[in-house]
């Protein structure tokens, strides 16, 4: 029974009148919190004890039928008494009772394993990023041998059926737990779970019919790609064992960043630099772009913080059509140097203005909020 004689529905936190996949749910959860293959709190395996028994008692439709008339008194006088087996991992309580393993996946089916995906990574600049661009990937895979075309024997030699598993590959163990009997499988030691015995393994590979090569990969880098996005080449990865499929590979993008530049989504932001002199007289300013340069005409009167929108002249967009725009933000630079004959002519302009010559501009503050969207 419970050592603390807590209520069997309060230790799996559900309700006395909980369906019996309320009660799996809850006790899987908690399997997943509390189990000593993933907990180390000191009173882990203590409380994975408790709740154990508690799904032992509800999940079986008498003794719950019992306990809910009598409680724990009528546990004990029905003889019932809590199993104290060892549990085994929480993958094989998993995959025994539920059928999957921890991560929620179908329990695994024999055959020769899928070759493993690889990583890799690119760094390009955002003007490449933008029109797309092709480059190398150098990459560390295993490829079939080819000695041996990825038998792992030695040409010329046998390979026969492991004699320890009988060509399986799995040995199997059983043991007993709080649901009844598991059934627990592991590679054969003797063959490495290949199931095949190779008299004499292949002296390029030892055996393992796959060989690391260094490759250099040709990669297409689609237009519009964003820092940290990755591509997936498939069957690019590492070559599958026993003729099973090669795995991917993902390639991740880095992008440079352009001290020119801001990206935000699609759109590309920017600076252009007018003099005091420039601004308000109005003057043509070659502008950079993901393209090139390109002049822009600024009209007499150009105040600081006034955005200049070029439409289409920002990324690509991934995949799909269109482009976003640049958006040209006006820094009007104030001289912080000048020579007596430049300040006796300034002031000689301050002498001369009037309330005329400085226009108010309420929408200095919307334009600058709106180039920063």
């Amino acid at each position: 029974m419970s050592a603390t004689g807590q209520d069997y529905y309060e230790l799996l936190g559900v309700e006395r009148g909980a369906s019996d996949q309320e009660i799996k749910k809850a006790f899987r959860r908690l399997a997943r919190e509390l189990h000593p293959d993933v907990s180390d709190h000191p009173e882990a395996e203590a409380r994975f004890r408790e709740v154990s028994e508690a799904y032992e008692v509800l999940s079986n439709a008498e003794t719950r039928q019992l306990y809910d008339r009598y409680g724990h008194a009528g546990l004990r006088s029905g003889g019932f008494q809590p199993s104290q087996s060892d549990f085994g991992s929480l993958s094989d309580i998993f995959s025994a009772f539920f059928g999957e393993d921890i991560f929620g996946r179908g329990a695994r089916s024999g055959g020769a394993a899928r070759g493993g995906d690889v990583a890799a990574e690119v760094t390009i600049d955002l003007v490449e990023a933008a029109r797309g661009v092709s480059v190398a990937v150098p990459v560390e895979l295993a490829a079939i041998c080819a000695t041996c075309a990825g038998a792992g024997a030695a040409p010329g030699s046998s390979i026969s059926t492991c004699p320890r598993c009988g060509g399986s590959g799995q040995l199997q163990h059983v043991s007993r737990s709080v649901f009844g009997e598991f059934v627990r499988q592991a590679p054969c030691p003797e063959c490495g779970g290949s199931g095949r015995h190779i008299e004499e393994p292949c002296p390029d590979c030892d055996g393992a019919g796959r060989r690391l090569e260094e490759r250099s990969l040709e990669v297409d880098v689609p237009a519009g790609i964003d820092d940290g996005q990755r591509i997936r080449l498939s069957g690019e990865g590492h070559a599958g064992a026993g003729g099973a499929p090669a795995g991917d590979l993902y390639v991740v993008v880095r992008v440079r960043p352009d001290e020119r530049f801001a990206r935000e989504g699609n759109d590309i932001f920017s600076r252009v630099d007018l003099t005091i002199v420039q601004a308000a007289l109005g003057a043509k300013i070659a502008v950079e772009t993901l393209e090139g340069s390109q002049e822009i005409e600024f009209a007499a009167g150009t105040q600081p913080g006034e955005v200049r929108v070029l439409r289409g002249k920002g990324m690509p967009v991934l995949q799909g059509f269109g482009r976003g725009d640049q958006r040209v933000l006006v820094n009007v630079s104030v001289p912080r140097r000048l020579s007596d004959s430049q300040r006796e002519l300034l002031a000689e302009f301050e002498r001369a203005s009037d309330e005329h010559t400085y226009s108010a501009d309420p929408s200095f503050f919307d334009r600058l909020k709106g180039a920063f969207r």
